[in-house]
């Protein structure tokens, strides 16, 4: 079964959570107006601005551009995006205002800002952490509350438990068919608002990593051979139809790479089980595609492309491996 334990600092971490190299790593607790301070991300004056029309062209509705006074260039105002009548622009003050009232279950850790400004994300570590087999292999899980919204328009303000294992930091975004991962925060200026709103992610985390450690123990205790190994490699991707030389000699490297993750420093301890088939496949997704600021947002869980590609995962390994 699952031992749950306080956060440990004696648990060594070979990589850091991906979200680290997109922003400011707190080293001491801070409150929320402390944090926006550190992580450039107060006093941004986001404001819409007119979008004149060139003549002769003429339009029945009304653009805006979103604006903001960039924190690190003085006198740069930045174009954020273009929006309708109805959007409406809020500061990252009042973004994040809500988690003060949650800090009692958790700490900032990390906050910051991509794509120029348009994403802005803080991640509260919280004060419960799992470890699978306990007695075994001993696979700590870190728990996490990512916060993050968009000021173009493109992404609501939400929240979404994001467990990582430390030994590899691999983001374990993963979609259970019992309890919800990530829900929206409805903005609120209201004191009781703000409070309700930590409650209801409290519980989301609370609710969620209890079945999360239910069903990373089930596929832990799934033993597994090499052959099986190679059965979930072949379904989550199989052999391309196309037997041009680029196309096969991108698809071994592709199966090279994980078989070397599945028995290698990060994940020896796990292999032959399904679990360890599981981050295996995921750790390739993380670390070992693209560069630079893309290749961490995207394991850090902003892509929904990559949510929903380790999703597919999950499911194709428990599928083929018959796990509960």
């Amino acid at each position: 079964m699952a031992h749950e334990l306080e956060s440990d600092k004696s648990f060594a971490s070979f990589r850091q959570p991906a979200w680290h190299g997109l922003g400011t790593v707190f080293q001491e607790e801070v409150n929320t107006t402390e944090m926006l301070e550190l992580a450039n991300l107060h006093k941004w004056d986001v404001r819409l601005e007119d979008v004149v029309m060139p003549t002769p062209l003429v339009c029945d509705k009304n653009y805006f551009f979103v604006t903001r006074t960039n924190p690190f260039i003085a006198g740069q105002n930045d174009v954020l995006g273009v929006v309708g009548e109805r959007y409406h622009t809020l500061q990252n003050e009042d973004l994040f205002s809500f988690a003060d009232a949650m800090l009692d279950g958790g700490r900032w850790e990390t906050a910051g800002s991509i794509k120029g400004g348009r994403v802005v994300f803080g991640s509260i570590a919280l004060n419960r952490s799992i470890v699978l087999d306990p007695n075994g292999v001993a696979d700590k899980i870190d728990n996490y509350l990512l916060v993050h919204t968009s000021h173009d328009g493109s992404v609501s303000i939400q929240a979404s438990v994001t467990p990582v294992r430390v030994v590899c930091a691999n983001t374990l975004n993963m979609a259970l068919r019992s309890t919800k991962q990530s829900f929206k925060i409805r903005h609120t200026q209201t004191a009781n608002g703000k409070v309700q709103a930590a409650r209801t992610a409290l519980g989301l985390a609370n609710a969620y990593l209890d079945d999360f450690s239910k069903m990373a123990n089930t596929m832990i205790e799934k033993e597994i051979n090499a052959k099986q190994f190679n059965d979930v490699l072949l379904a989550v991707y199989p052999k391309p139809n196309d037997d041009s030389k680029k196309a096969m000699t991108m698809w071994t490297n592709k199966i090279d790479v994980i078989n070397d993750l599945y028995v290698g420093d990060n994940n020896h301890m796990i292999a032959g089980n399904a679990w360890g088939a599981f981050n295996a496949i995921t750790e390739r997704l993380d670390w070992y595609r693209g560069t630079g600021e893309s290749k961490l947002a995207a394991a850090s869980g902003f892509d929904s492309a990559m949510n929903a590609e380790k999703n597919r995962i999950l499911k194709t390994v428990n599928a083929v491996l018959q796990v509960a």
